[in-house]
């Protein structure tokens, strides 16, 4: 059966999805969530919220969906303690860090990938499974046919997200808030910088960041079909009376209802930007995916029959049976049992001699029937009555609802699970010696002779430029590491282009890869690549770098929203790079901005601007050969003035990175490798290496 997993951002909410229909929720408790700004559940509250559910039948997958640093993890270890106490379904995780820490905490709580790690392939579906995860939340940009592809060859559920907003760039590789403002949305605090306006080449009040909210309401029987475990609805920002309606409406279309004119349009009235898109489900891409929230005037009588739905009213969720034995000169018995097997006992008085009416089996039924209130139905009653006896309806009554006060408090009660204690992550010291240079680039024409003679340890070079004239690489320093970067987001569709671009970089002599994303790991290797991580892994702790030692890693690059501090004090099990130069990625879009802007693919004329009401420049580059955009910050980091610092920090190298430089200015950073040029605040920025995230 289809599971409908609805957003409970406050306990309001938690009730509006359950008896709305839902037969899972998804909530947050703790600092540890993607959503710090909804309502959340605190610790203490949490074991009511998850009695409230389990009695109704419902799951509870906490979210634990953010990057934890290493000073936060006993804290995590606290979180977790509790909500396993408290008898939690699973855990939504994104931290690589805290998957280590929950398999050796709370091995008998399953894990779900979160959306957040970026998730769009069955290679990345199967290395999650490979890790301990039993369900995948997949990317949100993915097709009806990427779906299908992935369920049918997945070991493990995948779960859907068919209705709620839409973020502009891929799950857990959006960076805007953070380098732009310090809130981080890989910590769940993002500002949504893509709801704001932008203009190209110079501000416009105009949205190219704003899509509309999903909706696949007509569409879930057909997920149904190819094998997705759960639909999710976005929304724990959300009001209750967003949660109640678009459960509710779920939940009838699930169940086989058609889809109305009407429920579209209670859809809309309780949240919509400018209508809805089933655009990336349906293959598409676009400008017509775009809109705005409007202040709409509300509808007050909707909200009002919402509201007294969930508030005033108990669903009955859980299917009985009573069993029930009446008879001459004994005590009269009732049972009851649930979907799941619970059996409840109780005796009630000795049944007398009826002097006008005998009870029959068929009353007995129809009292026993009568559980408004609670949240049970009678299905079936199985009685025994003797004939000419009678039972009053008081005490029929007393006896149904002591049997079902036992059985809520059965179906309440918290599972022994085991639970271990924390156990900090093994810390390995990174080299005593200054770190090592690596360069990275966009394109052959960075490869100038004054970048080269710097002769890097490393240099990385996009896959697709295996593709073109590759006489380039008789210029590479003998010994200079050759890897060629993966693109960020490799869909199944397009393995064999990837393939086969991979064997022609080996076929040049070609050993590295670089990857940012788990699925792209077992890919490269395929080819007989030897894989580095690169920033899209988000490594962000101990038990995070220690778990790419395990994958099997030459070496990793460190999240580049942490601190020195932080990178300083990080465990290096393998060599540790750190991104010291270059413009930073902010997002990663399946949109292409550029085309949406020309309406046709235009990416040949070189990087795009967007302009914010500020005045700021963001440059928007293709990712490799894909139509898909990377926008980066206009403001270039630079700590090549801080030299001596950096040497401190037990890192095997410090990463130059060029985007859009033309080859003056790759000459201008290579001598400043050399001379240690001053910081020009008004083109460069630190990042966030000192001002640290949210």
């Amino acid at each position: 059966m289809l599971e409908l997993l609805a957003p409970a951002g406050s306990m309001d909410a938690l009730r509006a999805a359950v008896q709305s229909g839902a037969n899972a929720v998804y909530l947050g408790s703790g600092p540890f969530n993607a959503r710090q700004n909804a309502k959340n559940f605190s610790l203490d509250e949490l074991p009511d919220a998850v009695r409230y559910c389990h009695v109704r039948g419902v799951q509870v997958h906490l979210t634990l969906n953010t990057l934890v640093t290493d000073r936060e993890l006993e804290q995590a270890a606290q979180t977790i303690t509790a909500a396993v106490r408290a008898g939690v379904d699973a855990f939504i995780v994104q931290d690589l860090g805290l998957v280590s820490l929950l398999r050796q905490m709370a091995p008998e709580v399953p894990i779900h990938a979160s959306t957040q790690m970026s998730v769009h392939s069955l290679d990345g579906v199967l290395r999650a499974a490979a890790m301990g995860m039993s369900r995948v939340v997949l990317a949100r940009e993915l097709s009806r046919e990427d779906i299908a592809f992935i369920c049918r060859n997945s070991p493990i559920e995948i779960e859907v997200f068919v209705h709620g907003a839409l973020c502009m760039c891929y799950s857990g590789q959006c960076y805007f808030s953070a380098v732009v403002g310090t809130r981080s949305g890989n910590r769940g605090q993002c500002a949504q910088p893509c709801r704001l306006p932008y203009g190209y080449g110079r501000y416009e009040d105009k949205y190219p960041l704003s899509l509309k909210d999903n909706c696949l309401l007509p569409r879930v029987k057909e997920l149904a079909g190819l094998g997705v475990a759960s639909v999710k609805i976005e929304g724990r920002m959300k009001r209750p009376e967003y949660v109640a309606v678009a459960t509710r409406l779920y939940r009838a279309a699930i169940d086989g209802r058609t889809v109305s004119a009407e429920d579209m349009r209670d859809l809309r009235d309780v949240f919509s930007r400018q209508g809805f898109t089933q655009d990336y489900y349906l293959g598409g891409t676009g400008p017509d995916m775009f809109g705005i929230r409007q202040k709409e005037r509300e509808n007050r009588e909707l909200m009002q029959k919402i509201r007294l739905g969930y508030e005033n009213a108990e669903a009955a969720l859980v299917p009985v049976r009573f069993y029930a034995v009446v008879n001459a000169r004994q005590n009269a018995m009732l049972a009851v049992e649930d979907d799941l097997g619970n059996l409840c006992k109780t005796e009630g008085p000795v049944p007398q001699a009826a002097l006008s009416r005998p009870l029959t089996q068929e009353a007995l039924a129809d009292r026993l029937a009568k559980t408004g209130g609670t949240p049970y139905h009678c299905i079936e009653t199985k009685s025994v009555v003797e004939p000419g006896l009678t039972l009053s309806a008081a005490a029929i009554n007393a006896m149904r609802r002591e049997v079902l006060t036992h059985l809520t408090a059965l179906r309440g009660r918290r599972p022994e699970r085991e639970l271990n204690s924390f156990s900090p992550a093994k810390i390995y010291p990174g080299p005593a010696r200054p770190p090592r240079w690596t360069v990275g680039i966009l394109g052959q024409e960075q490869l100038t002779p004054k970048l080269l003679a710097l002769k890097p340890a490393r240099l990385y070079v996009p896959l697709s430029m295996f593709k073109e004239d590759t006489g380039w690489i008789s210029r590479i320093p003998p010994q200079t590491e050759l890897a060629a970067v993966l693109p960020r987001v490799i869909r199944d569709g397009e393995t064999e282009t990837v393939l086969e671009a991979l064997d022609r970089a080996r076929a040049l002599g070609v050993r590295l890869a670089l990857c940012g994303n788990l699925g792209h790991i077992s890919l490269a290797r395929s080819r007989g690549f030897a894989v580095c991580g690169d920033f899209g892994l988000n490594l962000f702790n101990s038990r995070a770098m220690n778990v790419a030692r395990g994958l099997g890693l030459e070496s990793a690059t460190v999240s580049f929203e942490l601190t020195l501090p932080r990178i300083r004090d990080l465990s290096k099990p393998l060599p540790t790079e750190l991104l010291a130069y270059g413009r930073l990625p902010l997002m990663l879009t399946e949109n292409c901005l550029i085309k949406n802007r020309t309406g046709r693919c235009a990416c040949q004329n070189g990087p795009m601007k967007l302009v914010d009401r500020k005045g700021e420049e963001f440059r928007v580059v293709p990712d490799q050969d894909s139509c898909r955009s990377v926008i980066y910050n206009g403001k270039k980091l630079y700590l090549l003035d801080r030299l001596p610092e950096l040497r401190n920090l037990g890192l095997w190298a410090l990463r130059v990175q060029f985007t859009t430089e033309p080859p003056t200015e790759v000459d201008a950073v290579a001598s400043a490798l050399r001379a240690g040029a001053a910081f020009d605040p008004g083109t460069c920025t630190r990042g966030l290496y000192y001002r640290g995230v949210e």
